[in-house]
């Protein structure tokens, strides 16, 4: 007979011990992308290595540990559009991707036998990304070629360029844009399409898809005729084109619904429309931070269905939808279970997609999705090709806080939260005590805090801390109207919501936190979102104490460094530029309101931001110090780290800083 359960300790909340370590973290495996090779049908995964200095390695998903196609000095990462993606694709058994160290474009084939071999000009200041293989000159590859300004780095011009990979020289193709994303061939390799943007707009707020003719030009291409698709600077978003057959392109718009839908385009009729029966209020597809993260996968040849990712209660929903007769999506029963998070939606077979799935309860990985129909509707059987966690991490499901969504409404504008309560059987807080609470602000801001499985959230929950996300006005995956809630109110309506979000669940009716041990943190963005609630905000003890993660301190410094993409963000986001309304931004700015601050920081940063230079931090560390006392301020840089952590040493120190500044800071009752 087996012995009874042990009965659980009891001991206060956040003194908890518990198995989730900070080595538990790094035994995780990111997967920053999943490709697929249209020729041979392959599916490769781009996967990050913190153990590995950080670098981002490709594998041939289905070879496991045999998988990696190139060993070590290279990295598969690039930095066009300044925060990257889209740095590989695959192609009859060869892959091109873009080198981090260096920023050349690199083909390998492991299997063949070849190394990686440079087939792009040597040049610090240009970079490549997103690539396209002409379907019948396959030396011929289409490309995002970025160059930066020798005599002012941050000013870039960027262009479609062809890369032929006979003769390893670039060519230009197409001009004038501010941004460019998307480059796609129709099958028959007649035609091309892309996505571009202009400044002040990030692609979300305007963005326009163009079609045009394409032919053979000597050693690279030639475009003709080009037409603008759909799209409207400032008005109307278009993302993520792709050819569905010769003549019509597909694509998501939020024209008239404001939320992005699927939509398409006859180059024969020359008009696009609504690929839906009618507008779905649900956004299917994200704001185009990163390139390539395309939401959607045709499921034949002939592209007359589709697999659509969408976000509906703050996770992502599958649908089939008809492209040729304009029906209502048909929501897929995914098995053997549903996914919170799904991204990089690519076509694998014929009826069969590979994506990169999370899960809010287990580890997600490169998941294989086979579409099949039925009486009662689509269906996705889904499996694993490789999982983001390791053995080693079959956490017991009494280790494991589930996400519990709420919506609160302040007059009639809704608060999006995500609530995870403490959770380890092992262990239950003395009778009366209410959990301390760390409340998590996105960066972005323009972006979504996901329910996928977070093995930092469980670090703190199973330690017997409450985690609260808050989807602040400006998050993403709600529609373009509740995005444009933060314009003009930056630092301010995004603090209001997680304030009041606390307030509502600290109440005696909810009573799921501490309302007096609460810390707030946050990184980027959300970094300075947290800073804010401490210097700037109606009460600004409100918040225990606080942990700003390579965040913004001084937003009039930040215009003078802030990279190009989002160069105009902060003026739609403050109410115009910091000539027009210089004292908005030393309003909304911490670093000139630091004598108001009454609770202690904590504050990381890596010593090689870019996109948040560490001056932002080191400065504001120094005048806090200053100000209030050594005590009230703790500053840690990393080496080596830009903005955000790669290398697993860095992201175990963060997480023990972190952990230890909540056992001083927010355990004891705030006074």
């Amino acid at each position: 007979m087996g012995s009874a359960m042990a009965k659980p300790v009891t001991a206060p909340y956040g003194t908890w011990s518990s198995p989730i370590t900070e080595e538990s973290l790094l035994e995780t495996t990111g997967i920053a992308d999943v490709i697929v090779d249209p020729i041979q049908h392959v599916v490769y995964h781009l996967e990050n290595r913190p153990s590995g200095g950080g670098r981002t390695v490709i594998v041939n998903t289905l070879l496991g540990d045999d998988g990696d196609v190139f060993g070590e000095g290279f990295s598969a990462r690039t930095g066009v559009n300044e925060y990257g993606g889209a740095a590989a694709i695959a192609y009859n058994g060869t892959i091109y991707f873009s080198n981090a160290d260096d920023s050349r474009v690199y083909r390998v084939n492991k299997l063949a036998g070849l190394a990686p071999e440079a087939i792009t000009p040597a040049n610090d200041f240009h970079k490549y990304a997103d690539f396209a293989v002409h379907p019948k000159h396959y030396h011929l590859i289409v490309t995002i070629f970025s160059r930066s300004r020798q005599d002012d780095p941050r000013e870039i011009d960027n262009f479609l360029y062809v890369i032929n990979t006979e003769t390893k020289q670039t060519y230009p193709l197409v001009a004038g844009a501010t941004f460019y994303s998307s480059p796609v061939f129709s099958p028959d390799g007649t035609k091309i399409a892309w996505e571009e943007w202009y400044r002040p707009d990030m692609p979300w707020e305007g963005s326009l898809i163009y079609a045009a003719d394409v032919a053979l030009s000597g050693d690279s291409l030639a475009i003709s005729n080009a037409v603008l698709v759909a799209g409207e600077r400032t008005h109307v978003s278009v993302s993520f084109p792709l050819w569905a057959n010769n003549t019509t392109l597909i694509f998501t718009s939020d024209k008239d619904s404001g939320y992005q839908n699927p939509w398409k385009y006859s180059t024969i009729t020359k008009t696009a429309k609504l690929a839906l029966s009618a507008p779905v209020q649900e956004d299917f597809g994200g704001p185009a931070w990163y390139i390539g993260v395309y939401p959607y996968a045709f499921l034949d040849h002939t592209g007359s269905t589709a697999v659509f990712t969408a976000f509906r209660d703050g996770r992502n929903i599958l649908y089939v939808v008809d492209l040729q007769n304009e029906k209502e999506p048909e929501e897929v029963a995914v098995q053997p279970s549903q996914f919170a998070v799904i991204r990089y939606v690519r076509q694998a077979s014929a009826g069969a997609v590979a994506f990169v799935g999370q899960k809010s309860d287990e580890a997600g990985g490169v998941i294989l999705c086979t579409i099949s129909e039925s009486a009662t509707g689509p269906s996705g059987q889904c499996v694993t090709l490789k999982s983001t966690g390791s053995t080693a991490l079959s956490f017991s499901p009494g280790l494991i806080s589930l996400p519990q969504p709420f919506t609160f409404l302040r007059g009639d504008e809704p608060i999006y939260v995500i609530y995870y309560g403490p959770k380890n059987s092992e262990y239950v807080a003395p009778n009366g005590e209410k959990p301390p609470c760390i409340l998590n602000i996105h960066g972005g801001p323009t972006t979504l805090e996901t329910q996928a499985l977070n093995l930092t959230k469980q670090y703190f929950t199973s330690r017997g801390y409450a985690w609260l996300d808050v989807n602040f006005c400006g998050s993403a995956g709600y529609g373009r109207k509740h995005i444009k809630r933060l314009e003009g109110m930056w630092g301010i309506a995004d603090v209001q919501d997680c304030v009041d979000a606390v307030k509502i669940l600290a109440s005696t009716h909810n009573n799921y936190i501490d309302v007096n041990r609460v810390a707030v943190r946050g990184g980027s963005s959300g970094g300075y979102s947290a800073l804010a609630a401490m210097s700037i905000a109606p009460d600004v003890t409100f918040f225990a104490t606080c942990l700003c993660e390579c965040g913004i301190s001084n937003l009039k410094q930040l215009t003078k460094v802030t990279d190009k993409m989002e160069l105009h963000y902060m003026e739609k986001l403050l109410g115009g530029t910091v000539n027009e309304v210089p004292e908005v931004y030393e309003a909304r700015s911490p670093y000139f309101h630091v004598e108001k601050m009454k609770r202690p920081v904590l504050i990381l940063h890596g010593a090689e931001d870019e996109n948040v230079p560490v001056d932002q931090a080191k400065y504001m560390a120094k005048k806090i110090a200053e100000i209030g006392g050594a005590d009230r301020v703790e500053y840690h840089e990393f080496a080596g780290e830009g903005h955000g952590w790669r290398k697993a040493e860095t992201k175990k120190l963060a997480l023990i800083y972190e952990r230890e500044w909540y056992e001083k800071r927010v355990l004891p009752a705030s006074k």
